[in-house]
């Protein structure tokens, strides 16, 4: 028997039409998974969908669309996240995408798409950072900047007193 094989990559239309063909010509579960084997290799449907899909067959179910999902999919990245996001990494600029990620109930790439998209940060070091500093941290770092400097000219041996690390 010769299972029908399109163009490039397969589509999971095809690979149903075919699992069909097989049962409707008498092939069991188990000689569909073969057939459909030699002919996507590692392309092929997994075990458990073959024989899904082979059952569905079996009960009489006649098309080899998928099944309708009720409405628009759900999209977690939204107004309303955006803040809660912004606030969590000024409240803590070591948070990971992970760590937001569990927090909030989201999966990572929608955390990565608001702060790389919406907030405008960018990966260093393995943080996310501002591309530009805000006025607020620009006055901060000013503020730090002065403090050492008073520092510095209050006590001459301050810079000696400070250790360096490296942490590779």
């Amino acid at each position: 028997m010769q299972i029908v094989r399109g163009r490039g990559h397969s589509s999971g239309m095809e690979k149903r039409a075919n699992i069909k063909l097989c049962f409707k010509l008498g092939k069991t579960a188990a000689e569909t998974v073969e057939l459909m084997r030699q002919v996507y290799g590692d392309n092929c449907l997994s075990h458990a969908q073959i024989f899904r899909w082979y059952a569905r067959f079996k009960n009489g179910v006649e098309t080899i669309e998928d099944e309708a999902r009720p409405g628009r999919p759900f999209s977690v990245r939204n107004e309303g996240l955006i803040p809660k996001v912004r606030k969590r990494i000024q409240e803590e600029r070591c948070v990971t995408v992970r760590m937001m990620a569990d927090e909030f109930g989201v999966n990572r790439e929608t955390i990565r798409q608001i702060l790389v998209e919406d907030l405008g940060k960018r990966k260093v070091a393995s943080r996310f950072v501002p591309h530009a500093l805000s006025d607020d941290q620009r006055h901060e770092r000013v503020q730090y900047a002065k403090y050492i400097i008073k520092t510095v000219r209050r006590n001459k041996n301050f810079l000696n007193s400070i250790v360096a690390e490296d942490e590779t």
